[in-house]
């Protein structure tokens, strides 16, 4: 039997997106992790440090812990919406590339299909809204 869309054999669903962007790897990094990239990605009022072992919180409820930071190259964090039972892994890859540098967000250990689903569009919109800052 086949396996549904971005479903896995051990950690529930995935999903995954990346866009390349015209920029160096450090303003890539710069731009996910200023204030106003954060509002995007993971919402206003965020406490988020890129420090090993650092907890964090949204004004709009989103929890969880950094657990990898490999500065100019990827960034691993638990992530937990209020109303979610579980608790989700991303990671941010920054790769760079001949035209720029290429963002990645991969989130596993989502729940179902439909989790799936909200998290590919809001990572999609996301990148999509990097670009009106630059």
């Amino acid at each position: 039997m086949e396996q549904p869309t971005g479903k896995t054999k051990d950690s529930g669903y995935q999903a995954g997106v990346r866009k390349t962007f015209a920029i160096s790897l450090q303003d890539a990094w710069q731009l996910v992790f200023s204030g106003k990239g954060m509002a995007i990605w993971l919402g206003d009022e965020t406490d988020l440090r890129t420090v090993k072992g650092s907890p964090y919180k949204t004004g709009n409820g989103i929890t969880g812990t950094v657990r990898v930071v490999k500065e100019f190259s990827h960034v691993r964090l638990t992530y937990k919406k209020e109303n979610w039972q579980n608790e989700s892994l991303v990671q941010i890859r920054f790769i760079p590339v001949k035209t720029g540098t290429t963002i990645s967000f991969h989130q596993e250990k989502l729940a179902d299909a439909a989790q799936r689903e909200e998290m590919k569009q809001h990572w999609e919109a996301a990148l999509t809204k990097f670009t009106e800052l630059l």
